[in-house]
């Protein structure tokens, strides 16, 4: 693994004093309580080593198509779930739903209504012929067995929005965000606790609505298959991005001020500003 940038303690990662700010916590007529935060922080050399052995420890994660019937304890599966549900969410609105499938029939009829949109998807032309070409080697097609086989199927819905007790709507902020972070952190748990899963999401998706008697609110978001990987389990050699791929660095200073108050191409508009602005206030908590 190549070592990461970290600069040394005493330059731009060192704490400096800054000015004293007026709380803001609690916020006056806030429904929530506010408690010390349980923070741990810790030296230098500790946060590298977790960070490293986390690292490692994710980039062994792999998806998996060939599943063991080997049964899965339930309580594995909500533990997973209840890990996902930490995710920051816009407003703590907390939108998503997580159906859990075990039962055989179920599984079967949710195989062939998959295999049925993804067969369209394949060989009925709604897949263009670039993206099937993108696909081809990891050898994925329109079959889809190891839905029969798996122990465990959990499909996510995202709740684009709210249904009060009256019956009225409520705007839910950033739902498809928060919906894909707490996915994150379910693949994350399975890994974790040793099983293995698979991002799923036949498109067109709705039909998964229907067939799990979703109300009106719910889209399907994500399908993941959870049990222990076949024994042999074969997997592509892929290779992940380096860090030099993924990472970017901003523009000099004065570039990004020019963007923010000038009026040039690049500059920002009052009514970005203000989107901005508005979707800070609905920050992720």
């Amino acid at each position: 693994m190549p070592r990461l940038g970290l600069r040394p303690a005493g330059t731009a990662h060192e704490r400096v004093s800054l000015p004293p700010v007026a709380a803001t916590y609690p916020p006056p007529g806030s429904p929530y309580p506010f408690v010390p935060l349980g923070f741990e922080r810790l030296d230098q050399p500790e946060m590298v080593r977790r960070a490293r052995g986390f690292y490692e420890h994710m980039d062994r994660r792999r998806s998996v198509r060939e599943f063991s019937p080997e049964p899965v304890p339930r309580e594995l599966i909500e533990l997973a779930i209840m890990t996902a549900s930490t995710a920051p969410s816009g407003a703590h609105q907390q939108p998503w739903t997580w159906v859990v499938i075990d039962d055989a029939d179920t599984k079967r009829v949710l195989r062939e209504a998959v295999e049925r949109e993804e067969r369209e998807n394949y060989e009925g032309g709604r897949m263009p012929a670039e993206w099937q070409r993108a696909l081809e080697p990891l050898g994925t097609t329109y079959e889809k067995p190891y839905l029969e086989v798996v122990p465990w199927i959990v499909v996510v819905f995202e709740q684009a929005y709210g249904i009060d007790a009256d019956g009225r709507r409520r705007k839910h902020y950033y739902a498809k965000q928060s919906a894909g972070i707490a996915c994150g952190l379910f693949i994350a748990a399975l890994h974790t606790m040793g099983l293995a899963t698979l991002t799923h999401t036949p498109g067109p998706m709705e039909f998964l609505r229907r067939l799990l008697d979703r109300p009106r609110n719910e889209r399907a978001f994500m399908l993941f298959p959870v049990g222990y990987p076949s024994e042999p389990s074969l997997v592509p050699d892929l290779k992940r991005k380096s860090l030099s791929e993924v990472i970017a660095e901003p523009p000099p200073v004065e570039r990004i001020r020019a963007a923010v108050y000038g009026t040039g191409r690049d500059s920002i508009s009052g009514s970005e500003r203000g989107a901005s602005a508005a979707g800070a206030r609905a920050s992720t908590r």
